[in-house]
């Protein structure tokens, strides 16, 4: 083959990768939340020919015969969107996860979408209150805590949402940590209908002992700007670990002891500041380590005189609430502190005003 046809060989190849069909899609995976048994569900999905050929759409298989699709016969031109429809036949009760191939004349093979959902005898609705609003959802909580965690538990929460607009919204966590996941269901929620979002906590992403505070951001749809008024506060407490202490260690341990569980302020009367001081004494046989002292909202001041305090010994935690911030502040105000006494490896103190 001499060079000038390697040359043309060559640059054959690459136009026709620069015109090779693309299939491209937001969502691969729709879930239908909770289906009514024997009625089946539909789900659609929206995909493009992303390339600058037309695309075919060959085959479309199915993980079981339970699935049946719909999908465009006709090729598909360069830069146009069309429909893929999945209905599952709900003929068997529990969680079901169902898979689509899609296969084409695209070259990087076929494109997996899913559906998911669960079967019930009966859908269950939310009954409780929907306080909060963010965009064209209405939901039950704007804070989340995460309490009590140890390392490598994998712990979760729900938002209980529900769409009081006019249009079909499809629901989305924007900014999560790594440490944090979210599952919608059903990714798809119709005026007037409700839904949940799941937010599980990873222990083992948690990088620090004791509160671990971010915000995350609901969206009503995929690409919806992130706003304070869409903000959902989240906080962990992550404990140490003293599960494996022998009975001699725990005779030994530091001991804990304050002087009031919480602190009464009483009303600001106009004050900016009120303050307030709590003794904190080890009655133990070893050191208490104060490893961690945080807040868990805005609007509060904290200095401890000592963070390791010898047996018998005594601290003082001075607390100042402010009350300009306490107005915007997003839950209560509490103080925080991880210690080594394993009795009281967390240790929450309330501050008080009315």
């Amino acid at each position: 083959m001499n060079k000038k046809l390697i040359a043309v060989t060559l640059l054959s190849a690459i136009l026709g990768r620069a015109g090779a069909q693309e299939i491209t899609t937001e969502n691969t995976v729709i879930n239908c939340g909770q289906v009514a048994f024997r009625h089946p569900v539909t789900a659609e999905f929206e995909l493009k020919n992303g390339g600058t050929a037309p695309l075919v759409i060959q085959d479309v298989r199915t993980d079981c015969g339970c699935t049946t699709i719909s999908f465009p016969r006709e090729p598909i031109a360069a830069g146009k969107t069309f429909l893929v429809t999945a209905t599952y036949d709900a003929k068997q009760m529990g969680r079901f996860h169902k898979q689509i191939g899609i296969y084409s004349n695209a070259p990087e093979g076929p494109t997996m979408l899913s559906i998911q959902g669960t079967v019930v005898a009966e859908i269950i609705d939310f009954k409780g209150e929907y306080p909060y609003t963010i965009g064209q959802l209405a939901v039950d909580v704007n804070d989340i805590e995460f309490d009590n965690v140890n390392r490598g538990d994998r712990p979760f929460q729900k938002i209980h949402l529900k769409n009081i607009g006019s249009q079909t919204v499809r629901p989305v966590i924007m900014h999560l940590p790594d440490y944090l996941k979210a599952e919608i269901s059903p990714t798809h929620i119709a005026p007037g209908h409700s839904g949940t979002a799941t937010i599980v906590l990873d222990s083992h992403r948690l990088r620090d002992l004791g509160l671990t505070q971010t915000s995350v951001y609901l969206g009503s749809f995929l690409g919806d700007k992130v706003s304070p008024d869409k903000e959902i506060s989240v906080s962990t407490v992550l404990l140490p670990g003293f599960e494996n202490m022998t009975p001699e260690q725990r005779a030994g341990a530091p001991k804990m002891r304050l002087s009031a569980g919480s602190l009464e302020l009483g009303p600001f009367n106009g004050k900016a500041k009120k303050k307030g001081e709590i003794e904190i004494t080890n009655q133990g046989h070893s050191t208490l380590n104060i490893r961690s002292l945080q807040m868990f909202t805005t609007g509060l001041e904290v200095s401890l005189n000592k963070t390791e305090i010898r047996p018998g010994e005594t601290a003082k935690l001075k607390v100042t609430a402010l009350a300009k911030e306490l107005k915007t502040a997003r839950s209560k105000p509490r103080v925080l502190m991880i210690t080594n006494d394993p009795e009281n490896t967390k240790v929450i103190i309330n501050i008080n005003i009315q």
